[in-house]
């Protein structure tokens, strides 16, 4: 299948050759259908799977058959609701790029930044908005937003929408958008409350399932270094010194760890710099953008903040901190080897970390390589030092002090 078999829109099609887009990604050859002919859906595909188009693209070939050129006030037709800032821009450039021959207008608000250039951008009227759930609800009730005429609303990274606290958010979204309106729900899982909820706000969804989360891409190459705690920031430097590695993507599982991290290799004159929920959104951007561009060599990354992180050619995936849910680890590496690309995913396994590898393995279901030849690994027999045994036989009766004569007192005293 091509995608000229999809019965696309020329304008669509234009835009989608100029990207050198020819064969569509299993998820898009399932979903693209079934979203064309007006049919709720639920969609279970991990990252790196093509996702954002799958859903993107349809949508703009139904709006820009609905959405007449003269309309001078524009609807929201289209919502698409998304955890972080960082994904909700990049589903934003998406839209851009596919619909760029088309009249359809995007906007993507969140939180963290002023509203005013979003309000101002929303009175003048959009299409689809791309939104996180907390600016979503809060331009909601300041008055600003409609969704009166939504005909298409998406809920992106479902799981992790629920993992961050956001569903009652999402509830009370679903709540404010018509009853006819065609509801697409796309995630990486499908725990239960995820399934109650499309059991609940989906009308006779179908379901497409395209590699399950278990799965690791074959293009990636997975090795372990199984490493003392204390050495991981020597071996990261080590590695990076000596194979040379750049464009790399490293994940700690918290804020201070990466900050850590990064002061570390900015000492040793490695240009690093870290993204995560302390740091601006400004900040956040212009790092991503630096990384994109070569400009910084290593990026350091929390699993949230790195949710948005969408880089085709991305070369190595490194994990200082194992994580502790199997399946965020099927995310991370997921980073790297996409689009038929190869990559090479890294994980660093401390002692403390020994029953987290062990899940992931579990889950997977590939055998790792182990790098064993490397200057940090494991200790299996630590020395023990005995402590030097003193003669006290010959050693005089130190004479107690005024104070602490006066403490024995004072401590008689409560007695």
């Amino acid at each position: 299948m091509t995608f000229q078999d999809l019965n696309l829109l020329q304008n669509i099609q234009h835009a989608l050759s100029d990207e050198g887009y020819t064969t569509p990604t299993p998820i898009q050859q399932q979903a693209i259908p079934i979203i064309l002919e007006g049919t709720d859906l639920v969609g279970c595909a991990q990252t790196g799977t093509g996702k954002t188009a799958a859903f993107a693209i349809p949508i703009l070939n139904l709006l820009h058959r609905m959405v007449g050129s003269a309309q001078k006030r524009k609807n929201i037709r289209a919502l698409v609701v998304t955890p972080t800032r960082e994904l909700a821009i990049q589903i934003g450039e998406s839209f851009d790029t596919y619909g760029r021959y088309t009249n359809i207008r995007q906007l993507t608000i969140f939180g963290g930044v002023s509203q005013v250039s979003q309000v101002d951008q929303l009175k003048k009227g959009v299409d689809v908005l791309i939104a996180t759930p907390g600016r979503l609800l809060d331009l909601h009730k300041q008055g600003y937003i409609d969704l009166d005429h939504l005909h298409n609303l998406v809920l992106d990274e479902a799981d992790q929408m629920l993992d961050m606290g956001f569903i009652n958010d999402v509830k009370k979204i679903i709540k404010l958008t018509p009853d006819n309106r065609q509801t697409l729900l796309f995630s990486a899982t499908m725990p239960i409350a995820i399934r109650e909820l499309a059991d609940s706000f989906l009308t006779k969804p179908k379901y497409v399932s395209v590699s399950p989360i278990s799965s690791t891409a074959e293009t990636v190459e997975q090795h372990i270094y199984f490493v003392g705690k204390e050495d991981k920031r020597k071996l990261l430097y080590h590695l990076i010194r000596n194979e040379g590695l750049k464009q790399l993507l490293v994940f700690t599982r918290t804020k201070h760890g990466a900050d850590n991290v990064v002061k570390a290799l900015k000492k040793n004159g490695v240009n690093a710099e870290a993204i995560h929920g302390d740091k601006s959104q400004s900040a956040r951007q212009r790092v991503l953008e630096a990384f994109k561009k070569n400009e910084i060599s290593v990026l350091v990354a929390t699993d949230i903040a790195a949710r948005g992180i969408d880089i085709e050619s991305l070369p190595y995936v490194l994990n200082f901190d194992l994580p502790n849910i199997p399946e965020t680890y099927v995310h991370r590496i997921g980073r790297t080897g996409r689009a038929g690309n190869g990559g090479i995913s890294i994980s660093f396994c401390g002692k403390d970390e020994e029953v987290y590898w062990k899940d992931i393995q579990k889950l997977v279901k590939v055998n790792v390589k182990t790098i064993k030849d490397h200057p940090f690994p494991w200790s299996e027999v630590k020395e023990v030092i005995e402590p030097e045994k003193k003669d006290y036989r010959n050693t005089k009766k130190a004479t107690p002090s005024r104070k602490s004569d006066a403490s024995k007192k004072n401590k008689k005293r409560w007695y």
